[in-house]
């Protein structure tokens, strides 16, 4: 494994040598070089796992922590908390009469600090007013936004016809497979709709016709499940697509 280290080491300055005098920094520059370097590190897992790898994997991890901190800092914590707060504090100073605007948002900067008592032991404890806020305010908005986005639409989706007009159309003048599909694809959903629901339904025996109706639903379910993993396959693959067009096209200049 130190021999592995070294190896690295070796090639890495080799390579960064063999760029410096051939001028390729300067023509890619050097945020190209390092972007390249850090793509072959993650590749390299490919073979095992490597001290090169994990070294690339430590500083991906280590600058998406960076940035979403300032992100958060930039676009969250100074326009939603403290210059609220300090603007509200402002106008207090300035009234002749008590008012105190803004005042509200004491609560969530102590509940915010009260996060950091994590790092101190005895007053650890503190921090879970803070987890147990955001928990529950969290939850509470993740159902309504569930009921409202995917409930209510799903059900909303799933009312349909058995007999569209756009299978009327296409029958008259598309295409005659066309046509057929859009005449059974409304009735396959609602089929499928019930089948599932039906697996699902756990009060009684999957016997009889019952059972027939799960069955049907299982076999809905495998052919959804088996289409969402392929796109996400070709999600990812679409990703190993464009890195490699990074590295052939932006890094060696093969392709443009």
């Amino acid at each position: 494994m130190r021999g592995l280290k070294f190896f690295a080491i070796i090639v890495v300055v080799a390579l960064a040598a063999i760029a410096l005098r051939g001028g390729l920094i300067s023509k890619a520059g050097l945020g190209t070089w390092v972007a390249a370097l850090l793509t072959l590190a993650i590749f390299s897992f490919l073979y095992k796992d490597n001290p090169i790898y994990k070294l690339a994997e430590h500083v991906f991890i280590g600058v998406a922590a960076g940035y979403f901190v300032a992100l958060e800092y930039w676009n969250v914590f100074l326009p939603n908390l403290w210059d609220p707060l300090s603007e509200g504090l402002r106008q207090s100073a300035l009234s002749p009469f008590p008012h105190f605007p803004n005042m509200i948002l004491l609560i969530p900067f102590a509940l915010g600090i009260l996060l950091f008592t994590r790092f101190f032991p005895k007053v650890a404890w503190l921090s879970r007013w803070s987890m147990a806020a955001m928990i529950g305010s969290y939850s509470g908005l993740a159902i309504i936004g569930a009921l409202q986005g995917d409930l209510v639409a799903q059900i909303r989706a799933n009312m349909l016809p058995l007999y569209s007009e756009q299978a009327a159309r296409a029958l008259e003048g598309g295409p005659f497979l066309f046509g057929i599909l859009e005449l059974v694809r409304n009735p396959l959903i609602i089929v499928g709709l019930l089948a599932t629901l039906v697996y699902f339904f756990f009060s009684r025996e999957h016997r009889g016709g019952l059972g027939i109706a799960a069955r049907i639903g299982i076999w809905f379910l495998m052919i959804s499940f088996g289409a969402s993993f392929g796109y996400t396959v070709m999600s990812r693959v679409s990703l190993l697509i464009g890195r490699l067009h990074f590295l052939l096209s932006d890094w060696l200049g093969i392709i443009r």
